[in-house]
């Protein structure tokens, strides 16, 4: 071998040998993603934090189960070497569905570049939407197997909105936009299972006191001591609304958001007579029942507000407990004398959501229905929702605590698993210490 022939060589082992280590890093393929939701206390939002950009800034963000994607204000110094607005009629447009198309008129930054496409981003605390720049940059969360988080795992373009300021208004403080895991291509859950090929599922267990978790990927979801949450799970289908339940759409658009089947209600397992036409989504898109974690309590249509309360009240009547005057925005307040307490929480009537058959019911116990309000009154955590509501049923954040939620996209069903506490377990129980 010549000398110049031996110096090549050695460059090209020299050039293996540097960038060995980003070839090991870019084969390890994660089986699940992990992250930390906290409840804050002045909102009762559920709030995240995911690190984007380059130099890589944590950013925190409103938990938004049927938000359209991840959007996030770039007009508070948004800095990134990797930020890439999406170009018109580029392939990010369409799988993003975008169908605006335009000129920003002054100086290029993030949020503002020519020939691009834009979506709405949606405040969906405020009902609140307007126009933002599509773009694309790096995004970083931990890996787990499971029951720990792992080693750190990037998307180099993952796309999301730009928003302006405003749209942060009614958000928790320090909060930057929202992280929407709907049903769109371009949510979290579905991005992440294209990025890293795993499948379609995410899981979501909120806290009221901790930090909650929620994972991208399938199980299992160990939670101390030792307790696979996703092997107590009860499986429903998943329903589409046929039209967009977001602040502003398109014509034609279907909703991102999850709705279930709910075909009756039972209090104390008596069935509550109440006009079942509104439990179904009729052709405007009306009615029905979908999971909301932004909602902080259950909205029910009026009628359905007051046949439900009522049983509750005339069951609460029949176990000795004496009903006390209204504390907002909740109608029915209990004394807490005479109430008992269980694993399950105080000792209250047991509200029944009747899935697609009388067997599968989603139980929600004295720990997700009622809230206390001082140390000797306690109130039923449902909310009027007024005549003519666009959804008669929103399950709130407060009965999706310490229940674990399983979304299966690719068989549009949800899996879930009733109060862990009657597993021993609760969502603040994922073990957040790294296993490596």
């Amino acid at each position: 071998m010549d000398n110049s022939s031996f110096q090549r060589l050695l460059t090209l082992l020299l050039l293996l040998f540097l960038i060995a280590p980003s070839w090991a890093q870019q084969s390890f393929r994660p089986k699940a993603l992990v992250l930390k939701v906290k409840k804050d206390a002045s909102t009762l939002q559920y709030v995240t934090q995911i690190n984007q950009r380059t130099p890589l800034v944590p950013i925190n963000l409103l938990l938004d189960l049927g938000g359209q994607f991840l959007w996030v204000d770039c007009d508070a110094g948004y800095t990134s070497s990797t930020y890439r607005p999406a170009r018109c009629r580029s392939a990010q447009c369409s799988l993003a569905a975008s169908t605006a198309c335009g000129d920003c008129f002054s100086a290029p930054r993030p949020g503002c570049n020519n020939n691009t496409c834009g979506l709405t981003p949606d405040n969906t605390v405020t009902h609140t939407a307007t126009s933002g720049e599509l773009a694309q940059d790096a995004l970083t969360l931990q890996s787990t197997n499971g029951l720990n988080p792992g080693r750190n795992v990037s998307v180099s373009r993952f796309l999301f909105t730009c928003a302006p300021t405003f749209l942060l208004q009614g958000l928790a403080k320090g909060v930057s936009g929202m992280a929407g895991l709907g049903r769109t291509k371009i949510a979290l859950p579905s991005q992440l299972a294209s990025a890293f090929s795993f499948p379609r599922k995410f899981a979501v267990c909120l806290s009221s006191s901790s930090n909650g978790v929620a994972f991208f990927g399938d199980g299992p979801y160990v939670l101390l001591p030792n307790v696979d949450a996703s092997e107590l799970l009860t499986f429903t289908p998943l329903f589409i609304n046929p039209v967009s339940t977001a602040s502003a759409f398109s014509q034609g658009d279907a909703s991102a958001e999850y709705f279930i089947g709910v075909k009756s209600i039972r209090v104390d397992d008596k069935v509550v007579p109440v006009n079942t036409t509104l439990l179904s989504i009729d052709s405007n898109g009306v009615g029905g029942t979908k999971i909301s974690s932004v909602d902080p309590y259950t909205v029910l249509e009026a009628s359905l507000y007051k046949a439900v309360t009522e049983a509750f009240i005339n069951a609460a009547a029949a176990r000795n407990l004496t009903r006390v005057g209204s504390v907002a925005p909740f109608e029915v307040c209990f004394s807490t004398e005479n109430m008992g307490s269980t694993r399950l929480g105080v000792a209250v009537p047991i509200v029944g959501l009747v899935l697609q058959n009388q067997d599968t019911v989603w139980w929600i116990f004295g720990a997700n229905s009622m809230v206390s309000v001082s140390d000797e009154v306690l109130c039923l955590g449902f909310v009027n929702g007024g005549e003519n509501p666009r959804t008669s049923i929103v399950i709130g954040g407060y009965q999706l605590e310490d229940n674990l939620l399983q979304f299966d996209l690719a068989s549009s069903r949800l899996g879930f698993s009733s109060l862990l506490s009657g597993s021993r377990t609760t969502c603040a129980n994922f073990n957040f210490t790294s296993s490596t």
